[in-house]
């Protein structure tokens, strides 16, 4: 076991990575889950400067390949990562809780700095901190090395948020046993895809985890459940209400990109005016671009910097008069003074090529753009998606099967009926909280909803200038959690006796 550090080159790379949006083929991508995009894009010195505890200890847990098969292949094994601290811990004897994060589609790494609920909590709960990475992420590679586990349809096939799941459950048992921790509750944490984890896990094992905190989990985005223009219309709304010429600048730029890049050498006079890394080679280039960047802003739109003001302050204080160089002038107040932008040349990150095969297989978010947005419209065309994952992997998507294996369709009618000790948290000016629990289930499923909050806010660190509404949305949070414990001592009290 030992400390973790973080390196330039790790600062550097996740920099890179979170700065930049999809790929060559942009509008083939469903957009990212990530609860620490956000905090990195605004602060970018981020990960170098959060204190990162020392007393965080790394572990690595010799997981099963394939937890729901017997075949021999499935006993391969491989190394999983797994981070604690005992700081706070009252200890085994004591029955002292776990607060145990689920990683999602990143290396462990980054979450470490930037998610702050453990952390915050620890002494509170005088509990034991648990990170534990998701498969095929940062250093828990099946197969050797990335390159094999990545090699085709027949090596990703063990890539899923079921296997994840079972592989948090293996750890987390592990865990308990080592260090004598029979009676320790367990409450599970996760942000965005991980709090979808978290929320499932709490479902398919409730003889783990007492509980699950699920933040900005958009649990109901599959499917039809959700309708598939919900994303790009909060977008807007955030966007209008922050500035209404902002809003309208936005929706008439789409047809000025449109008419400069149908004229002789029209790509070049945008790639000019957008000061390009590299020369456009179509306008859907730059347009994928900039919707991205407006996307991000409403969805990591979070105090004290607020991104989507950022922006439009940006485009309403241009001096220019055209449209374009007034949009040109909120892509700088969003990036900062760059020496080019759009569409600067990367690598492809181990994030965005895992979360491609993972929305390719059984992470099918439909999200499309309405007629009512300030967007061109771009309605999410199944069957073209579908195609495209098969030319790209040999194997089609299976839409429906998490709501097959998790459920979503009428889930108060069936979760109030068996579930239990779920906080679905949600900030509504996030876009994917459209595809949250907005409504309490039961007494204890409980929706907790902050109306200027954005996406993962309450898990993120606590801060001396956070608003008062974050401090009692955290608050509320820690209160049901308490009373979740308190119920099961009680419980577990009566059963010693």
């Amino acid at each position: 076991m030992n400390s973790p550090k973080f390196s330039v080159q790790w600062l550097q790379f996740i920099i890179t990575v979170l700065s930049i949006s999809g790929g060559t083929d942009a509008r083939f991508e469903i957009p990212r889950l990530s609860p620490i995009r956000g905090a990195i894009l605004e602060q970018p010195d981020l990960l170098s400067s959060a204190p990162v505890s020392e007393d965080l200890q790394t572990f690595y847990y010799p997981q099963r390949l394939d937890h729901f098969n017997y075949r021999p292949e499935s006993y391969s094994t491989f190394q999983q990562r797994y981070m604690m601290n005992f700081k706070h811990w009252g200890g085994a004897n004591a029955s002292a809780p776990i607060l145990a994060y689920l990683g999602a589609e990143a290396p462990l790494d980054g979450d470490l700095a930037v998610i702050g609920f453990l952390n915050d909590t620890a002494a509170t709960f005088n509990a034991l901190q648990v990170y534990i990475e998701h498969r095929y992420y940062g250093k828990s590679i099946p197969f050797g090395s990335r390159e094999e586990a990545f090699r085709n349809a027949s090596t990703l096939g063990y890539f899923n948020s079921a296997q994840a799941i079972a592989d948090y459950a293996e750890i987390i048992m592990h865990i308990k046993k080592k260090l004598h921790a029979f009676y320790s509750p367990v409450i599970v944490i996760g942000g965005s895809y991980g709090g979808m984890l978290a929320s499932w896990f709490r479902l398919k094992y409730p003889h783990v985890a007492l509980g699950a905190l699920a933040s900005s989990a958009p649990v109901l985005y599959f499917d039809k459940i959700t309708p598939r223009g919900a994303y790009f219309s909060v977008v807007t709304k955030d966007f209008r209400e922050a500035s209404e010429t902002c809003y309208q600048t936005i929706r008439k730029s789409w047809s000025e990109i449109n008419k400069i890049a149908s004229q002789p050498n029209g790509l070049s006079i945008l790639s000019t005016k957008f000061k390009t890394c590299n020369p456009l080679t179509n306008s859907s280039e730059l347009k994928d671009k900039l919707g991205s960047m407006y996307a991000s802003a409403a969805q990591y739109n979070r105090p004290p910097r607020y991104p989507v003001t950022v922006v439009c302050g940006g485009i309403d204080g241009s001096k220019e008069k055209d449209i374009l160089s007034k949009i040109f002038a909120g892509v700088v107040a969003y990036r900062g003074n760059l020496p080019c932008y759009i569409n600067p040349s990367t690598n492809e990150s181990e994030t965005a090529r895992g979360w491609r095969w993972q929305t390719c297989s059984e992470m099918v978010i439909p999200i499309g753009i309405g007629k009512r947005t300030m967007f061109e419209p771009d309605p999410f065309d199944l069957n073209s998606f579908i195609e495209r994952c098969k030319e790209r992997y040999g194997v089609a998507p299976r839409p429906h099967w998490v709501t097959s294996y998790y459920g979503g369709h009428d889930i108060k009618l069936i979760l109030q009926r068996f579930g239990s000790n779920i906080i679905f948290s949600n900030g509504l000016r996030d876009p994917y909280s459209r595809g949250g629990v907005l409504e309490n289930i039961s007494e204890s499923i409980l929706a907790v909803s902050a109306v200027n909050g954005s996406h993962c806010l309450d898990i993120l660190p606590r801060n001396e200038t956070d608003p008062e509404w974050l401090t009692r949305q955290r608050e509320t949070e820690v209160k049901i959690i308490k009373s979740w414990m308190a119920k099961y001592y009680a419980d577990l009290n009566v059963l010693k006796q």
